[in-house]
């Protein structure tokens, strides 16, 4: 007897597990995208373990061939005369798992490459192996061989597996990403990123009467009467902009939306996102009802008369994915702008692309009073004469009206717990952001006018 416990060759486990020689049998394999390497690995387990089934997990160590070329077919091949000297067939091994990042901080460990032997009313071989993966790094390919004593069985098994990716994939309903430089070091990374974002109430978007309403039934109505609209035939695919000066609530917005239509996957495309469009608009098509965002999108689809050309790839897999859908997906494109003057009129102006175009405006005084309140909150605020800063801050954003009160806050800060801002507490907060700021401060803050002089700043004690 050996010194050693020797393992029964692989080939030898699938002979009896098969319950014949199975170098016969036909095998069926499937390519999978890296991205769907989490929700395969959790449609194998339950797979596995449905309709009466047992499954054993065996890991695969390559022997001559190496592990990511090792299918199935070789696995269960007639030993060669290299398998004699330990050269040729691939032996068993530790099970290999990826741990993949997903939502938050939490962690998937994936199985990356492993022959799992499925019994059941019928008797099933599946090989998991990667192709052109980098151990630590983006998941590439993964390759599925799957035997079966008939091939009408191992179709069926494949989808199932499709089905049962569709029905619980990790990815629906998330505000997602595409950046496959992003991943934590020690884990693996599928190329789309989780992003956790605060619900946004429709309470925190101060818009003029009626605004939000209007873009409300371009989105959350037709989500809501989706299946209505279907049998009616009218079309699901739509762009939206949003076009406004800077900090006026165009990415709020977005993200109000995004909050509201939680059954819709949210694909957010920024600075070098941009540069993913396909790749993103592909997600979108899959895991539809699903909005795309591209935030600034003149970064990309400027009018190409003015432009140098840099970005005309860009701006045309833009318009070659919103062209490439049909009326029927589900897919809503919600981009926003600055500058919506200098936009591609082959974007902005071509029906079909871009339905409908909404101003996000300055607030005005009624806005700027309720954008006030919602700053205030949290704050004691003792000022008499509130509306003496409503009037200051004409052609001011919500974005500077945000800033304001903070400071504010901060200038009150010294003066006791709990913080009570006052007039005086806000007056100095507006002669640092209008006066000591300057121009740059307020065209970072949207603010279009100085709505007072410099000689007011102090006469509203």
């Amino acid at each position: 007897m050996s010194l050693f416990n020797r393992k029964k060759p692989v080939r030898q486990k699938i002979v009896e597990h098969m319950g014949k020689d199975p170098a016969g049998l036909p095998i069926l394999s499937e390519q999978f995208e890296g991205h769907n390497h989490p929700n395969l690995h959790l449609a194998l387990e339950e797979m596995g373990k449905t309709n009466g089934r047992t499954t054993s997990l065996i890991g695969i160590q390559g022997g001559f061939l190496s592990f990511t070329g090792t299918s199935l077919a070789d696995l269960v091949a007639p030993k060669t005369m290299a398998s004699f000297v330990g050269l040729g067939q691939a032996k068993e091994g530790p099970v290999q798992y990826s741990n993949i990042a997903l939502e938050g901080d939490k962690r998937l460990a994936c199985v990356q490459g492993a022959l799992y032997l499925v019994k059941g009313e019928k008797r099933i071989v599946i090989l998991m192996r990667p192709k052109g993966a980098e151990f630590g790094g983006a998941t590439g390919t993964i390759l599925l061989d799957v035997m079966a004593e008939e091939r009408e069985t191992a179709e069926g098994v494949i989808a199932e597996l499709r089905n049962l990716i569709n029905k619980h994939n990790i990815y629906r309903g998330k505000i997602l990403s595409i950046d496959r430089k992003d991943n934590p070091v020690g884990t693996a990374s599928t190329g789309i990123k989780f992003h956790t974002v605060p619900p946004v109430e429709r309470s925190s978007i101060i818009l003029p009467e009626g605004l939000l309403k209007r873009i409300e039934r371009q989105t959350v109505e037709v989500t809501q009467y989706s299946e209505a609209l279907r049998k009616a035939q009218r079309k699901m695919k739509r762009g939206i902009l949003l076009h406004g000066k800077p900090g006026t609530g165009k990415t709020l917005t977005a993200m109000y939306l995004a909050s509201a239509m939680k059954e819709r996957t949210v694909l957010v495309l920024t600075g070098r996102g941009l540069g993913l469009i396909e790749s993103s608009c592909e997600l979108a098509r899959w895991l539809q009802p699903s909005m795309v965002i591209i935030e600034d999108v003149d970064l990309i689809a400027e009018d190409r008369i003015q432009n140098s050309g840099g970005n005309s790839a860009v701006l045309f897999e833009l318009l070659n994915q919103m062209d490439g859908l049909s009326d029927d997906a589900d897919v809503l494109f919600m981009l926003t702008t600055n500058r919506p003057e200098i936009l591609e009129p082959a974007l902005a102006s071509r029906p079909g692309r871009i339905d409908q175009a909404y101003e996000i405006p300055l607030p005005d005084a009624d806005c700027r009073k309720r954008l006030f309140e919602l700053y205030s909150q949290g704050l004691n605020v003792e000022v008499d004469n509130m509306d003496l800063f409503i009037k200051r801050t004409a052609g001011a954003s919500g974005a500077f009206i945000s800033e304001l009160m903070r400071k504010a806050a901060l200038f009150a800060a010294p003066e006791g717990d709990p913080i009570v801002v006052k007039a005086q507490h806000i007056d100095e907060a507006l002669h640092e952001l209008v006066i000591v700021g300057g121009t740059l401060t307020k065209s970072l803050l949207g603010f279009k006018e100085i709505g007072f002089s410099a000689v007011e700043l102090g006469s509203s004690k």
